[in-house]
């Protein structure tokens, strides 16, 4: 079996994070932000399962599991969020949703 060298692995987990930072910045839509932030958690995950895949350690794979479910919960409250925004707001631009309401 052919492995993926470290270095490898983590400049691609760092070009995914910095694709994610980019669409939480650039975005102006928070579906599209809330993905960026998923791209974010994947590539945070896939940065302990290759440093833990190179020390031979289970603990990389351990936090894969842990940010999963994190990612899940952030999504079921992210989108019970944006609906509630779309629901009073009609949009869910977040130029448009920065003003406070009374």
């Amino acid at each position: 079996m052919n492995e993926l060298p470290l270095n490898v692995g983590l400049l691609l987990s760092g070009l995914l994070f910095l694709t994610g930072l980019l669409g939480v910045l650039i975005r102006r839509n928070i579906l599209f932000m809330l993905m960026s932030v998923e791209i974010m958690f994947n590539a945070a995950a896939l940065a302990f399962v290759m440093a833990g895949a190179h020390h031979g350690q289970p603990d990389g794979q351990v936090m894969l599991i842990f940010i999963l479910a994190m990612a899940a919960a952030e999504v079921a409250v992210g989108l019970a969020l944006i609906l509630q925004m779309f629901r009073q707001k009609r949009t869910v631009d977040s130029d448009n949703l920065n003003q406070l309401r009374d």
